[in-house]
């Protein structure tokens, strides 16, 4: 069994309590790791450490930093094989996908953000009244900020937290998910090697109740940025509140895919049905809801149904697999649980809705279940309403195109949806009136790292990406220099 410790001050350490969580892997059964157990002293320790790296990493200039960060980009491209597969025993999801893209953007954050910093511009402006001066904004670090991350995209979205962090000069205290943290303690290890000071990125491990909200609680944490559950994320919004201390929260998801009447569905189809079920469907910007116009209902429907039982859902490890298992067999109660309830009120289940038979022994007791269409469901009922977070999707018929938008922003989520039409103006009006922080055209997760990315209502609060994230994770204040009286 793998044992996954803290990394603070530059070395790896138990917890204090001397206790570790147990996970195994998803996909066999078979015991995996053996987690240290933080808690509120583990947290105080990489505190005092952050706080002293900071002293020297807060003024480290830019050039310097940069440097580090593309040294940490390349040893994450340097142990690509192995850090996939560990993503892929901690998750269940295909090896094959953690080897194409969570390692890859992982180590593409480090280097969009260690070159970002390179290039950064400070805003200035000439006062005439009531005097002559000149103005300039100074961005300063925070100093020790907290990054929690969730366990669906683990390195990849651990990364997208600390790396815009680290380049802005902070020091960081992160926990990532109790059920994926490998690839964070690899992560550590290449950061040291790469040169990263001690003190100046800090993992501790744990439950969230415990360890997450250790750090949430921290007196020396100056922000803090969590992608989760939008339950957690309003008690920690709660608590940044009473702080005074900046929350960027991205949150839960419940997005459609509008297939308008001139959609061209070859185009159309297999994009969505990647993006109902990549990654088992476990990533806040799938679409679980897809809106078709009557028009096209029918062969939309048999069309996409057909794409969906074409998928090979088996082994992580297997080239051939498409889809992988779910996180955890509890995790995939709850996804059955919201398919009985769109059962229930009245949907009617057209491909998938179980367990797979005839998987490979070694994986045969693992958490895994068929993509799931389901034809009928009403707006009203649970499954379309709450964020499933599984290889589930509801198919809706509408018939005008102010109907679809109703049905897109009917949820208490806004994080993304995407648009299918030859028509681009229509597809601007609609995304205009769409509730979402990302809409995409004729595409799904097609991702610049340059632009804002979050959500609205429920779905969260603040963005990340580009200049956002740098700013977030920054103090401003602004300089005012008298140029005395005119020549």
């Amino acid at each position: 069994m793998y044992e996954v410790d803290h990394f603070i001050n530059g070395s790896f350490v138990p917890a204090s309590c001397g206790t570790r969580l147990s996970r195994e892997n998803p996909a066999t059964g078979a015991p995996l790791r053996a987690i240290a157990r933080g808690g509120a002293a583990d947290v105080a320790k990489a505190a005092d450490a952050a706080q002293r790296a900071f002293e020297s990493w807060g003024c480290t200039p830019a050039s310097e930093r940069s440097r580090i960060l593309l040294a940490i980009a390349s040893g994450l491209d340097a142990r690509l094989d192995e850090l996939a597969l560990l993503e892929s025993e901690d998750t269940g999801k295909p090896l094959s996908l953690a080897r194409s893209l969570d390692i890859p953007r992982a180590a593409a954050n480090f280097r969009f953000f260690a070159t970002a910093i390179l290039h950064e511009a400070s805003a200035s402006f000439l006062t005439e009244r009531p005097a002559r001066a000149l103005n300039y904004v100074l961005r300063k670090p925070l100093g020790t900020v907290g990054c929690i991350s969730p366990w669906n995209l683990p390195l990849y979205l651990f990364t997208w937290k600390i790396a815009p962090a680290l380049a802005a000069g902070n020091c960081v205290i992160a926990k990532p998910s109790e059920l994926t943290p490998t690839t964070a303690a690899v992560l550590c290890d290449i950061a040291r090697n790469a040169g990263l000071p001690a003190g100046v990125l800090n993992v501790v491990h744990g439950l969230g109740a415990e360890a997450g909200q250790a750090i949430v609680d921290c007196p020396s944490v100056r922000a803090v940025s969590f992608t989760g559950g939008t339950a957690t994320g309003r008690r920690i919004a709660g608590r940044c509140g009473e702080r005074l201390i900046p929350a960027s929260l991205e949150l839960g998801g419940k997005n459609a895919a509008i297939v308008c009447e001139d959609a061209d569905l070859a185009l159309a189809v297999p994009e969505i049905a990647r993006s109902a079920f990549l990654n088992q469907g476990e990533i806040c910007l799938c679409s679980s809801r897809i809106l078709v116009h009557r028009t096209r209902m029918k062969e939309f429907t048999e069309r996409f149904i057909a794409a969906a039982r074409a998928l090979t859902v088996g082994d992580p490890l297997a080239a051939e697999s498409d889809l992988g298992c779910l996180i955890s067999k509890a995790h995939r109660e709850k996804v059955l649980a919201a398919i009985e309830r769109g059962v229930s009120d009245g949907g009617v289940v057209a491909t998938g809705g179980g367990i797979p038979r005839h998987l490979p022994a070694r994986v045969a007791g693992g958490a895994f279940l068929e993509p799931t269409v389901l034809l009928g469901v009403p707006q009203s009922s649970a499954c379309v309403q709450e964020e499933t977070f599984g290889p589930v999707v509801t198919v809706h018929g509408f018939d005008r195109h102010r109907d679809a938008v109703t049905m897109a922003n009917g949820t208490r989520y806004g994080l993304a949806a995407s648009i299918w039409t030859r028509d681009l103006a229509r597809a601007h009006r609609i995304a205009a009136r769409l509730d979402v922080g990302t809409a995409w055209i004729n595409c799904w997760m097609l991702r610049d790292l340059r632009v804002p990315f979050g959500g609205v209502r429920d779905s969260g609060i603040g963005r990340e990406g580009g200049n956002e994230a740098l700013r977030f994770f920054s103090d401003v204040s602004n300089v005012c220099v008298s140029l005395g009286e005119a020549l």
